[in-house]
């Protein structure tokens, strides 16, 4: 009986948060994405990565292709680290270039790191919990919060995403442990296959 109340009871946040700002429009255009982005196979991104760690901030720049389960990204700045590889495939992943390597260490518990970001951020606009969603900037971008359904608000790991009204496409990402922002991402040349 617990479960169901919550179950009522996110549903209505769900509905809630949607209808501030963009009505069942936001709403409808979220799920379109969603669906969207659950059966996209392939796509590709450049991304301008800002990782937080509180006392230090590191700068990425680095192009995404996903093919299937298989990520890899590919590091273009900082210009020490230009050329650094990783490939993520399910949960395993590796770093590969003459040696090299970068380790900044985990943002979160979950070991999510600059590199798992992106991977992250799609998984979220493929299956997170809509939290809210809404129109913004004259509906040219749409906003869907997403964040631990039973978790209270600023706790755990939430996601923040916009994607371009008309053309659906990822443009920008953020993450927040414990309502503290860790990553921003902003993407471009993002194509969907």
């Amino acid at each position: 009986m617990r479960k169901c109340l919550i179950c009522v009871l996110m549903t209505t946040l769900l509905l809630a948060g949607c209808g501030r700002a963009g009505g069942t429009e936001a709403e409808e255009l979220a799920l379109t994405i969603r669906g969207e982005y659950l059966a996209m196979e392939t796509c590709s991104a450049r991304a301008a990565i800002t990782a937080d760690y509180g006392q230090r901030v590191y700068e990425y720049e680095m192009d995404m292709a996903v093919d299937g389960e298989e990520t890899v990204l590919t590091l273009s700045a900082p210009e020490t680290v230009a050329g650094l590889t990783a490939r993520l495939e399910g949960a395993d992943g590796f770093l590969e270039f003459d040696g090299l390597s970068v380790e900044t260490g985990p943002l979160d518990s979950s070991g999510l790191t600059p590199v798992s970001s992106l991977p992250a951020l799609l998984e979220a606009a493929r299956s997170g919990y809509i939290a809210a969603c809404a129109l913004e900037e004259d509906g040219a971008l749409l906003r869907v919060d997403c964040s631990d359904p039973v978790g209270s608000p600023g706790s755990g790991t939430e996601y923040v995403l916009w994607f371009d009204a008309s053309t659906h496409v990822l443009a920008r990402g953020e993450i927040s442990v414990d309502g503290f922002r860790v990553i921003l991402c902003e993407l471009s040349d993002f194509t969907a296959g």
